[in-house]
């Protein structure tokens, strides 16, 4: 199996930044997409940002420009850079993956979840 751990969420007044970062362990063989997500009161979780294999990066245009994603050298640690946070960004953020893992029976490709991490822009 395949666990995704966020962190790095936390109260920030509008203006400032916040890193978020999302590891990703277990019997990985190779992360195929990996992405952010947000979800706040009331709404649909919405994608931020995705990365995939090949390095193909893309940003939501709401957040185009202050939000970057990048990976560690590793490939199993994602993180998501938010500059010029506003109290519209707040919400809960998610990590998503789809991953190809071993097991006893041959490798088995399947899409995961982290439990999310609180941001909140106060303004």
């Amino acid at each position: 199996q395949v666990h995704l751990v966020e962190s790095g969420g936390g109260l920030v007044q509008a203006g400032g930044s916040l890193r978020l970062s999302c590891a990703a362990s277990g019997n990985i063989r190779r992360i195929s997409l990996m992405a952010w997500y947000r979800q706040d009161e009331g709404n649909q979780r919405e994608p931020v940002a995705h990365w995939s294999l090949g390095g193909s990066t893309n940003v939501a245009d709401s957040v185009k420009g202050r939000f970057t994603i990048s990976r560690d050298s590793d490939g199993n640690t994602m993180y998501l850079a938010m500059n010029s946070l506003k109290p519209e960004d707040t919400a809960i953020y998610y990590c998503n993956a789809g991953v190809t893992y071993y097991t006893d029976t041959g490798d088995v490709f399947g899409t995961f979840w982290g439990q999310g991490t609180q941001v909140t822009v106060s303004s």
